[in-house]
């Protein structure tokens, strides 16, 4: 089933790509969202619906969450949900930036087994099935074999290295970020960079394509206090992410 699937995404997203990058850059309407979630763009909108009619229609049984569709209790009682964001770095795509993306994902029961990540202003294209590795543009891709924190490049909010969220001193990490999680979660597995961290609730549209990405690619990704991901909760949130190699993954979890 998970080959079955990635291909349904790979051609789902680059479908996608084509209605985004027709707003992308030009004068789309952007209103603000309730309680302050962020963004929305007629970009959002307009492929969540072309990803919902394209998936859907494909995969008639599956759950359905997303970003940008309100959320119903059906999803919780299948075996095989959708999990999408639309554009993940949506500030970033309003704002005319490089750095956003399409994630998708096909979580049954409660673990992803196909994810597609594709960044098209970058023509970054990462994939994975369960069991089968992790690809971007078609190449195998590995996560990064770092063993020590300090002097490790980490993708992470800067507020995330306060003295509060760690014993004693702070790793000398060498720190980045990008504004998309999904991505962040892929630089991971392709070796880029050696750490990921957020220390918030992150949402699970975010994260759910990057998880199986960075997995497939040899990282462990847990949530921040070591607990595996579960996808398709009722809240659709895990407690944070941290995201590493397994020996680089036990030192920052002792730290935190």
């Amino acid at each position: 089933m998970p080959a079955h699937d990635l291909p349904l995404l790979i051609d789902a997203a680059k479908a996608a790509s084509k209605i985004a990058l027709r707003y992308w850059r030009s004068d789309q309407r952007v209103v603000d969202k309730p309680d302050g979630a962020g963004p929305v763009s007629e970009g959002d909108l307009a492929v969540d619906a072309a990803l919902k009619e394209q998936l859907m229609r494909a995969r008639s049984g599956y759950g359905w969450l997303s970003e940008e569709t309100e959320d119903t209790p059906e999803r919780l009682s299948q075996d095989r949900v959708f999990i999408v964001d639309p554009i993940d770095g949506t500030r970033s795509y309003v704002d005319g930036q490089e750095t956003w993306a399409h994630s998708l994902a096909v979580v049954e029961n409660g673990q992803p087994t196909a994810a597609v990540v594709y960044l098209p202003a970058r023509d970054k294209l990462y994939a994975a099935a369960l069991g089968q590795g992790a690809t971007l543009n078609g190449e195998a891709i590995s996560c990064g074999t770092r063993r020590l924190a300090d002097g490790a490049t980490i993708l992470v909010p800067k507020g995330n290295l306060d003295p509060q969220h760690w014993r004693g001193s702070v790793p000398a990490f060498d720190r980045h970020f990008r504004p998309s999680l999904a991505y962040r979660l892929c630089l991971i597995a392709d070796g880029r960079f050696d750490v990921m961290l957020t220390l918030r609730d992150a949402w699970e549209w975010d994260i759910a394509g990057g998880a199986l990405i960075a997995a497939e690619a040899g990282a462990q990704i847990t949530d921040r206090l070591g607990a595996p991901l579960l996808f398709n909760s009722k809240r659709a949130k895990t407690s944070g992410v941290l995201t590493t190699n397994a020996a680089l993954h036990a030192e920052v979890l002792d730290r935190l």
